[in-house]
């Protein structure tokens, strides 16, 4: 049994997370602003801002892998990648590995290739912004993070989200940096996306590195 804690751990992707591992006999914490309708039993809730650091340090304590679940979006607009780059070292003081649910446009059509990012092509304009910074984690601020914090950023396919929740089908495939759907981008649903998550966390064979799954 592992401490895990999930930062946003009531979001799309954090509660699935959150539920995944509670399900398999972790001791799970969840910070979020606002706690869940449903809490999940044997789940720790801690609501709080995940901006404030005393707030964040309290909640990695102990743990031994911490789960970013924030979206550069909304609230946290202006400071995500301030706010990782704050978890990113309370992890390492606490030895906790750190696992980030990425996005698809950090990811790579082929071996080498360019990544999504650098074209974003008919995507509107009002989400660029966030599209790059939460492709900015992996590609400039987890690789110049001290050697000793280990992280994993995990990278849906591009079908995966609220607006297309999609069904558990209780698998999932494995890649790197390179999407494995590429022709259409592929989907994959949070609970599906929860299973492959917590299984990194379990096998713990990852390290700083950029994952994919999907279906």
């Amino acid at each position: 049994m592992s401490r895990i804690t999930v930062i946003g751990g009531t979001g799309y992707a954090g509660s699935a997370i959150v539920a995944e591992a509670a399900g398999r006999g972790h001791q799970v914490t969840a910070l979020s602003r606002s706690l869940p309708e449903g809490p999940i039993p044997n789940v720790t809730y801690v609501q709080g801002d995940a901006t404030d650091e005393a707030t964040l340090s309290a909640s990695v304590e102990g743990a031994d892998a911490v789960v970013g679940a924030l979206a550069p979006r909304g609230p946290l607009a202006g400071t995500f990648r301030q706010v990782y780059g704050t978890l990113a070292r309370l992890a390492d003081a606490a030895g906790a590995t750190l696992f980030i649910v990425g996005g698809y446009s950090s990811l790579r059509p082929a071996p080498g290739a360019a990544r999504f990012v650098t074209d974003l092509g008919d995507i509107p304009a009002e989400f660029h912004d966030e599209i790059r910074a939460g492709a900015a984690l992996i590609i400039e601020d987890l690789p110049a993070t001290p050697a000793t914090l280990d992280w994993v950023f995990v990278s849906p396919a591009l079908r995966f989200g609220a607006h297309m929740p999609g069904e558990r089908l209780g698998r999932y495939r494995l890649g790197d940096d390179v999407a494995v759907q590429p022709e259409d981008g592929g989907a994959i649903s949070a609970a599906d996306y929860a299973l492959g998550l917590v299984d990194l966390i379990e096998k713990g064979d990852h390290h700083r590195a950029q994952v994919n799954l999907g279906h």
